[in-house]
Parts: structure tokens; C-alpha cells; sequence
């Protein structure tokens, strides 16, 4: 499954994934059946390295996420939406969660008019991520600014592109979540 951590690759004809669709080397194609438990860990390796997370911080959301009111995947999904990196990264200022994540610890971005450093903060309803003045210039970021149109910036977040400014309009909904996941497996997983 496309995973996108690589960038504009996987949104050309020269993905890996729309050449062979199946796992390398001489027994890639042989038929192989995967028990629940193994359905059930790779979605959540598979959500896992979409975020960018180790083991120990995503079960710390997860029990975050369980201790919530509401359903505990929904939660899951939308505390790691709220990251400051993804959301750098769903606005479009980098390629991918990897770059975003390097931009923001770097010191790139400011939070509510304060510089942030840390990838993992949460944001809330009503904040504001700017691109720092002296950063503005930095090749990758407009490289990225100019790819958004492709991608597109979810429903739950406002970006502007020439003052380089980006605001959250709302807490993300489980319907704002666009990439195949399959929450109940992780929270299945986690339960046993």
C-alpha cells in the first residue's frame, strides 16, 4: 500500500507500488495468508510510520486516545492529525512528514506568533502556524507551497498562500481523514 512517505514519487507513474503490486524477491507472488493478529499489527506499523512515530509514542496517544470520551479510533486519528508537524504538513509547506517534521524542529514555524520547536504539540481550534520571515525564502518550502494544489489542504484547515500563514479552523473530523485506515484494528490490537 502507498504510504506517500517518499514524497511527490508515489504521485507519478514511477511509484514502485503501480509497477509490481506485490512483495520482492522469488516468493513475492506466492499465495500467503495473514492471521488476524498479523492484519491487526501491520495497520498499526502501517499508521505508525505514516506519522513518524516509535512504538512508545503511539501507545501513549493511544492510551490518551482511550481515556477520551467518544470512540477510541476516531480519537486515535484525530490526536495525530493535531500534531504541529502533520499539520505543517497537510498545509502544504513540505513534501512530506519527514521534511515537516525536520522544518518545525528546525525552528521554521511560530504557533500563535511563538516560535515552535517541538513536532508533537497539539494544536487546537483557532491557532495560527506562520512560516518565519527569514524562512520564507527557503526553496523546499515554496517547492512544496507550489506541489499543494495536487494534494489539496483538508477541510478543517485554512492556508494562505502568499502571506505564508496557515490556520486551524476546527478539530479534524474522522470524514476529514482521507487515507485508508482502519482504525478498529488498531484498537482491536491494543485490547487484546
Amino acid at each position: 500500500m502507498e504510504l506517500f512517505l517518499k514524497g511527490d514519487r508515489c504521485y507519478t507513474d514511477k511509484c514502485a507500488l503501480k509497477r509490481r503490486n506485490y512483495p520482492p524477491g522469488q516468493h513475492g507472488q506466492g499465495r500467503s495468508k495473514t492471521s488476524d493478529y498479523g492484519v491487526q499489527l501491520r495497520e498499526k506499523q502501517k499508521v505508525k510510520r505514516m506519522y513518524g512515530l516509535l512504538e512508545k509514542q503511539f501507545r501513549g496517544y493511544f492510551e490518551r486516545a482511550d481515556r477520551m470520551k467518544g470512540v477510541t479510533g476516531t480519537n486515535l486519528l484525530g490526536l495525530l492529525e493535531r500534531r504541529l508537524d502533520n499539520v505543517v504538513y497537510r498545509l502544504g509547506f513540505a513534501s512530506s512528514r519527514a521534511e515537516s517534521r525536520q522544518l518545525v524542529s528546525h525552528g521554521h514555524f511560530t504557533l500563535n506568533g511563538r516560535k515552535a520547536t517541538i513536532p508533537s504539540i497539539q494544536v487546537k481550534a483557532g491557532d495560527r502556524i506562520e512560516l518565519r520571515e527569514k524562512s520564507q525564502k527557503v526553496a523546499q518550502i515554496n517547492e512544496s507551497l507550489d506541489a499543494v494544489v495536487r494534494r489539496g489542504v483538508p477541510q478543517w484547515l485554512e492556508l494562505e498562500r502568499d502571506a505564508f500563514k496557515g490556520a486551524v479552523k476546527a478539530l479534524p473530523a474522522r470524514e476529514d481523514i482521507t487515507t485508508p485506515i482502519q482504525e478498529q484494528l488498531i484498537v482491536e490490537l491494543y485490547s487484546k
